[in-house]
């Protein structure tokens, strides 16, 4: 029997055998649209097509989600941040660690073979090992360095101050015999690269940090300052690249401009003498920390750093126009500081741009909405901080006699008989000035004498 003409065989391949695959919504909707039986006047009758149409959000809903999401976080961030500086300095150092255990987790994450790292427990436990063993010798400095009028006359912390660097030491070759000792076969080239990563990780975050972390004992002004200056460059380098950029920086970051950069130099430097002829007005900013539970409200008292006090200048003799203006010497130190936040700092992002495109990732992580990783917002903030820990100490610092330097000589280089003569010298001294009455100078040496 002839076949009628005109009739289409659906699902039929050119050699006549039927596709077997399972039916998708595509071919169901197709199907819908496949032409019908064939009319008695030869035309072919063409079924109604039926489209379901998804709403799909645009790109610009997608952009504008994201941009109130990372607007949100950001002003929750500088609340939290406003709030725990005026809180005290101890909230401040917590955030602080809190950032360089989280980036450190973050960075050593993206170089993680989760397969062979299961085979391995050791590894992980070895890189928090090493993180913790870091941030016991670095934060065990600093407490001695700047507390040692309490550490060092503590009978409890007293072994542990004076032999802090050997037993740090010890703690790191622990975990070294113990790296050694979990070498396997067939995984070497992983373990050594994971050890060799996080050192690097324990360089680039935690050590920085630490550095940050004696801004803040310093003085507030000198921690907040360099955040402030990385934070206002980051925005106009923003507002300039889009609004005038046109030549391209680097091509790790495309969308960075030069005219965005220069931009904000020129903007972050005007931010930064404003700013600081605000900050050095309060003694909360400026003075060191000699009280872990001070805060904004109780304050701190001390003889302010020469730098903080103003000066007069006259207009140089070829300007012909007499004029005498003062300026504290902080405000010219500010321009180098804003020098650096805007031309050098950003490189630490550049470097962080490079790291990812290596591993291929988009964040270091998603601890913040809207913005990433706790990484991908402190990577400029590291160096910078470093940065203004070395020229506070090269240019600014006042190096004198603390009551901690006093102690700590007379522990290490006095005998126990000399030291009770010190005691017994500084008992008249303060007696001749009228400070303690002579029933105290006479109990005081009357025990001292018991002591020979």
């Amino acid at each position: 029997m002839a076949k009628p003409r005109g009739v289409q065989f659906q699902h039929r391949g050119n050699n006549g055998h039927r596709e077997h695959r399972r039916p998708s919504i595509s071919d169901a909707s197709e199907s819908l649209s496949e032409p019908g039986s064939p009319t008695r006047n030869g035309t072919i009758k063409k079924a109604e097509t039926i489209v379901e149409e998804k709403p799909l959000a645009s790109d610009y809903e997608k952009k504008k989600q994201t941009f109130i999401t990372r607007t949100i976080w950001t002003l929750v961030m500088i609340a939290f941040f406003f709030a725990s500086m005026f809180a005290g300095h101890i909230y401040i150092i917590a955030i602080v660690t809190a950032v360089q255990i989280i980036s450190f987790k973050e960075v050593i994450a993206i170089s993680s073979v989760p397969t062979k790292a299961k085979n391995l427990p050791l590894t992980k436990s070895l890189n928090w090992y090493f993180l913790a063993t870091t941030m016991y010798f670095l934060y065990g400095e600093s407490v001695i360095y700047y507390f040692k009028h309490i550490v060092l006359v503590d009978k409890v912390l007293l072994p542990f101050a004076t032999h802090h660097r050997f037993i740090s030491f010890m703690l790191y070759v622990m975990g070294f015999v113990s790296f050694v000792g979990s070498l396997k076969k067939g995984h070497y080239r992983f373990q050594f690269s994971q050890f060799g990563w996080t050192h690097m990780a324990l360089y680039l975050i935690v050590v920085q940090a630490h550095f940050i972390m004696n801004n803040i004992f310093e003085g507030m002004i000198w921690f907040f300052l360099p955040v402030s200056l990385v934070i206002t460059n980051d925005i106009f380098a923003y507002i300039c690249g889009i609004t005038f950029g046109r030549t391209q920086l680097i091509k790790l970051s495309p969308k960075k401009t030069v005219e965005g950069f220069v931009g904000a130099w020129i903007c972050t430097i005007i931010f930064g003498f404003f700013m600081t002829n605000i900050l050095m007005r309060y003694k909360y900013f400026i003075c060191p920390v000699n009280d872990l539970g001070a805060n904004l409200w109780t304050g701190l008292e001390c003889t302010p750093n020469p730098v903080f006090t103003p000066y007069p200048y006259q207009l140089p003799a070829w300007t012909h126009i007499s004029y005498t203006f003062w300026i504290a010497p902080m405000q010219f130190h500010i321009m180098v500081f804003a020098t650096f936040a805007s031309l050098i700092a950003p490189f630490g992002g550049f470097f962080a741009s490079g790291l990812k495109r290596t591993f291929k990732i988009k964040d270091f992580g998603d601890s913040i909405p809207g913005h990433g990783g706790i990484t991908d917002r402190m990577d400029c903030q590291f160096i910078m901080g470093f940065f203004a820990f070395m020229y506070y100490q090269s240019f600014i610092a006042v190096y004198k006699a603390t009551v901690g330097s006093v102690i700590e000589s007379a522990i290490n280089g006095l005998t126990v008989e000399e030291q009770v003569e010190v005691v017994r010298g500084l008992g008249k001294y303060l007696y001749n000035q009228g400070v303690i009455s002579a029933k105290i100078l006479d109990c005081l040496s009357a025990e001292l004498g018991k002591k020979r």
